[in-house]
């Protein structure tokens, strides 16, 4: 009877842990997604009203990353060496593995050296952090060394050694006292001799001067003697790239580099050497970086968020690298409230995005893995060039940039019954902010072809969109006919084929006007205008195509995220409009003029944000005896759950068009008109 009741107990406690087990078990995995975020912890909304974050939670934000990379190292010999992303990331052999530890080492360092500056004794995961570099930094010397990097040969050419040499210059220079000075004399000559064998020498004619410079100029500072000659010409090529408003130009593009690259180097060297040793071309780039303020936070949404454009995205919030120095060198007019409100919020938008990490490690993508945003150039290590956003801890905590109070900027006076565009000249950057959705756009520079594009990223779609949107990540080409906010053509070899040959024609009354022409067929071409309305945009485009082409145009793509994607139509007059929905936004499509056909596709494997989504995307069979063809259409969007009114869906009272399309006047529901001529 007694074993008959031990057993009854036994099934009870059974019964009864089991939930228990599972909650704990629940609980597990609700921990471990926790941990693969960052967390603001205690944070201040009386300073940062949109974020909570101070220039404490940069420092913790700076901590968290760097852990993740120590989390590889349990001693001083093991090198910043991270798991590989499957694709076209190297190392693809073998005699790349010591730049693949380099560019680690290099690059965590950006992360690691303003904290050394105020912690010197830091440890990670049981490792002297200012020891570990230091110990790693001799390896790149010692000849014995897997991680030895020899030394330029007398006619090498540029390499990815220079790129991270420059970076490791950059970091002597930050906390030298940590870095620099505790090795031996003959270990600082080592290194000068290897590290000068790169910077004094050729380099690639872009933002790459610049850690040719930053080589020279630190080792200069230290007493070496040094390619002064080298140096001055560099630098005065690097400013002879300036196209205004902020804008550099990176051989060719205009991109994120203008700013975590041309624009925060040249801060950055004015600072700690150009004042001193050159202060005519200090002030000259200091006059630069002061013009930054005009157009490029207007880049970033009503949020605070970044949008994905250009090459290297994987670096992420580095774009607001150079935010923190405009305090200092901004200039008066610089709302340094809102410029940090953007600075945090960029940060957290990927610090706070559950697939930003795997392995503790940041993914080559943007919010997570994307093998189309990545570029062959990269490994694992080089996501860590985000770093560059903490060299703003070099800030002291009474700077006014950390002071200021969080605000919204312009977009606090923005009437959301208006679109807002900010034209630089020069580089013909043009940023839409749109309030009635809280979001921003950018259209620039694309004129690559696929043939002469050996490293494939400024042909694609990392460039030739017809924009870029900040809350519509650009979706990947399919090779069935899946494209997003681009035209697409049947070429000779019956493949689509995108438009990523733009020339830039002008930006007047409004519109963005530019003429692009296809890469394997000049005879297909088209006069594009762009002109951006309140919830959307309206193209007014002319096809001048000298033969027959069957052709399509495709808007931004929505994700599928919670819920499956909604399409439905509505009818406004003589228009259809064709609205697909995925819970958070909705996208709106509607042919006015020239197309044929209406299509939704469902797409899977194409989008940054999630496996499935959805595109529009209006057709036709352009014939060539149609001569001048006038092809007009709405892009239009809303936030989900909010209802289209008859005038958001078709703005247009009139529409007018020449016989030789030529010109097409439209006149608006609200009395304005535009006349548009190609």
């Amino acid at each position: 009877m007694k074993y008959i009741n031990i057993i009854a107990v036994f099934l009870v406690v059974l019964i009864i842990g089991l939930p228990s087990c599972k909650m704990h078990e629940s609980n597990r995995k609700q921990a471990e997604e926790k941990t693969n975020v960052f967390v603001v912890k205690n944070p201040d909304y009386n300073i940062s009203p949109s974020t909570g974050m101070t220039r404490k939670h940069w420092i913790d934000a700076a901590e968290y990353l760097l852990q993740g990379a120590f989390s590889y190292i349990n001693t001083l010999d093991d090198p910043m060496k991270f798991p590989k992303q499957p694709g076209k990331t190297y190392p693809q052999r073998e005699d790349q593995v010591p730049t693949e530890k380099l560019e680690g080492l290099c690059r965590t360092l950006f992360v690691a050296a303003p904290l050394l500056k105020e912690q010197p004794h830091l440890k990670m995961n049981g490792i002297s952090v200012a020891e570990y570099y230091r110990h790693q930094i001799l390896n790149l010397i010692n000849p014995d060394s897997p991680s030895y990097i020899v030394p330029r040969p007398e006619n090498g050419g540029p390499s990815q050694n220079l790129v991270e040499f420059g970076a490791l210059a950059i970091s002597l220079f930050v906390a030298p006292e940590v870095i620099w000075e505790p090795l031996t004399q003959t270990e600082k000559d080592a290194l000068a001799a290897t590290m000068l064998s790169y910077g004094d020498g050729p380099t690639v004619p872009s933002n790459w001067r610049y850690f040719n410079i930053f080589v020279l100029s630190f080792f200069k500072d230290q007493g070496y003697d040094v390619n002064e000659k080298l140096l001055v010409e560099y630098l005065n090529k690097s400013i002879e790239q300036y196209r205004g408003y902020g804008w550099y130009n990176d051989a060719p593009a205009y991109d994120y580099y203008s700013m975590w690259a041309f624009q925060l180097y040249s801060v950055l060297w004015s600072d700690v050497f150009g004042e001193k040793y050159y202060p005519e071309i200090a002030q000259k780039l200091i006059q630069n970086f002061q013009d930054l303020n005009y157009n490029y936070p207007n880049m970033f949404s009503e949020d605070g968020n970044m949008l994905m454009y250009g090459r290297s995205i994987s670096y992420r919030f580095g774009s607001v690298a150079p935010f923190p120095f405009m305090g200092k060198h901004g200039g008066k007019d610089v709302n340094l409230g809102w410029l940090r409100k953007i600075s945090s919020s960029t940060m957290l938008q990927f610090l706070q995005h559950p697939e930003f990490l795997k392995d503790s490690v940041p993914t080559l993508g943007f919010y997570g893995a994307f093998e189309p945003a990545v570029q062959i150039y990269s490994c694992r290590g080089s996501v860590y060039w985000m770093g560059k956003a903490f060299l703003g801890l070099l800030l002291p905590a009474d700077d006014p940039f950390w002071t200021a109070k969080e605000n919204d900027g312009p977009w606090a006076d923005y009437n959301e019954d208006q679109v807002y565009n900010k034209f630089a000249e020069g580089s013909n950057v043009l940023i839409t902010n749109y309030p009635s959705i809280g979001a921003s756009e950018i259209r620039a520079w694309c004129h690559e072809k696929v043939k002469d594009d050996w490293q494939k990223f400024r042909s694609t779609e990392n460039y030739n969109k017809l924009s870029y949107s900040s809350i519509f990540p650009w979706q990947a080409d399919g090779s069935n006919g899946e494209i997003s906010m681009n035209y697409g053509f049947k070429n000779a070899e019956d493949k689509w084929e995108v438009f990523r040959l733009y020339t830039f024609k002008k930006f007047e009354d409004g519109a963005y006007y530019r003429d692009a022409v296809l890469e394997t067929d000049e005879n297909i071409k088209m006069n594009l205008i762009d002109y951006p309305l309140v919830n959307g945009i309206l193209r007014v485009d002319r096809n001048i195509s000298t033969k027959d082409v069957e052709m399509r145009l495709g808007h931004y793509a929505l994700p599928e995220l919670d819920q499956a994607i909604k399409t439905t139509t509505q009818t406004i007059g003589d228009y259809t409009a064709t609205i697909i929905d995925n819970g958070q936004y909705q996208l709106a499509m509607v042919p006015v003029a020239g197309w044929s056909k209406t299509e939704v596709l469902a797409t899977e494997g194409l989008h940054p944000e999630s496996k499935k989504s959805s595109l529009i995307e209006l057709h036709d069979a352009y014939t060539k005896d149609q001569k001048a063809k006038v092809y007009v259409t709405l892009m239009l969007w809303k936030k989900s759950g909010e209802e289209w009114d008859t005038k958001e869906l078709n703005p247009l009272k009139t529409i007018q068009i020449s016989k030789d399309g030529g010109l097409v006047d439209i006149e608006f529901s609200g009395g304005l008109k535009r006349t548009f001529l190609f």
